[in-house]
């Protein structure tokens, strides 16, 4: 029996760590942009105004599309919308590499930015049906590691290809493995729900009128926001700022990444051990700001900016790990956890659209000290969230009721 229970939770645990790495694939179609900045400059003549679009504009269909998303795969199965991504991550990857001007790779991003919406809502759907509860909160920490883990890969590994068209190539590559082993090693659910369109109404309002997953939401983007306005543009500020080389501002940019890493794990831990979330999210943010001034403020020398970089990242991880693990009890029926996570996921995505380009443009036209006031400004409102979701939120239940009695 005990042999038994331990080949379960190895199964389940090996579950798990594939579907990080589904959100891996995705996260890298990110952090390929902003390691492959340079090349993109200097190959198509791009501004970084422009590679603050091309990141941003990644997030434009998850910015719209979290909760249809949700109720997709409650309606066709978290395990097949899963496997649509990562083919969906792989087609945008194919486009990008053939594209010899802008808005053609603009084009490819939104492609790739469908993809990444489906994956980073199914997978974390999948997760609350493969894990224990009591590990949830671990799992699901483990779960928000996979953007700065995908970032990390990204920023060390592209300084290693002599063409931002190789690095294209290459994720497509990956997206199509992950999809053969998901394909091979998750089982499809069958439990599924008949698409409605009255049904997707009444959903998207309860849940966008509770408190708690609006709330998780506007948290969510707050963090995207400000973590976007750093490592969009972490690689071009090492290499104008110290002087370094593309080679080392990628491991540089990689090191500060893993750095995130770090805190979604510790959430996981600290939530396991009864830490409250609201002190967990309030300091975070407060963390974030603080450092923010002294990385784009030129106050401090290049070693200690740098390692504010490293600060800023650790303690940000903190946030979304803390995030993730509230939302399947953000609402009191399960079948709605799909689309309170594709609420979050648009939370995400708005951070990710604001983030680059307000900070890209900022740079632009007024030089890096301008960041500073935009990220400790976004840092403030979050920490007076953190203490909003600390309060006990009065769930909106008539259009759930109608659509479990329909």
């Amino acid at each position: 029996m005990t042999s038994t229970t331990q080949r379960l939770a190895t199964t389940r645990w090996a579950s798990v760590f594939l579907l990080v790495s589904t959100g891996v694939v995705a996260a890298l179609q990110v952090g390929k942009a902003v390691i492959a900045a340079p090349m993109l400059q200097t190959n198509l003549g791009i501004s970084l105004a422009d590679i603050g679009w091309l990141t941003g504009v990644f997030a434009v269909l998850g910015l719209i599309g979290g909760i249809p998303a949700g109720a997709f795969i409650a309606s066709v199965g978290s395990q097949r919308v899963l496997l649509l991504g990562l083919l969906t991550t792989a087609l945008g990857a194919a486009c990008g590499a053939v594209a010899t001007d802008l808005p053609t790779l603009l084009l490819s991003r939104i492609i790739e930015g469908a993809g990444f919406l489906l994956i980073t809502v199914a997978a974390p759907s999948i997760l609350t049906q493969v894990s224990e509860r009591g590990d949830r909160d671990f799992a699901f920490a483990l779960w928000s590691c996979f953007m700065p883990l995908g970032m990390a890969v990204a920023m060390l590994t592209g300084p290693l290809f002599e063409s931002w068209r190789t690095v294209w190539w290459t994720s497509c590559g990956l997206a199509l493995v992950v999809c053969l082993l998901v394909s091979l090693l998750i089982p499809s659910t069958a439990e599924r729900q008949a698409w409605s369109w009255h049904g997707l109404k009444a959903q998207a309002i309860d849940v966008c009128t509770t408190r708690e997953p609006a709330m998780l939401a506007a948290m969510f983007a707050l963090y995207s926001l400000m973590f976007f306005a750093l490592f969009s543009f972490l690689p071009v500020l090492l290499m104008q700022r110290m002087e370094v080389t593309h080679s080392s501002a990628g491991l540089l940019s990689a090191l500060a990444t893993v750095a995130n890493i770090l805190g979604n794990l510790a959430a996981g831990v600290l939530l396991s051990r009864g830490t409250a979330r609201t002190t967990l999210l309030a300091g975070a943010s407060l963390a974030m700001g603080i450092t923010s001034i002294g990385i784009f403020l030129p106050l401090f020398s290049d070693t200690t900016t740098f390692i504010l970089c490293v600060i800023f990242s650790a303690v940000g991880g903190l946030i979304p790990a803390t995030l993730l693990s509230a939302a399947p009890t953000a609402m009191p029926l399960t079948s709605l956890v799909p689309v309170v996570l594709g609420l979050i996921i648009q939370g995400n995505n708005l951070g990710q659209v604001i983030g680059p380009i307000a900070i890209g443009s900022a740079i632009q036209a007024y030089g890096w000290s301008s960041a500073a006031f935009l990220v400790a400004g976004a840092a403030l409102l979050a920490v007076a969230g953190a203490f909003t979701l600390g309060r006990t939120p009065q769930p909106a239940l008539q259009g759930i009721e109608e659509t479990a009695q329909t």
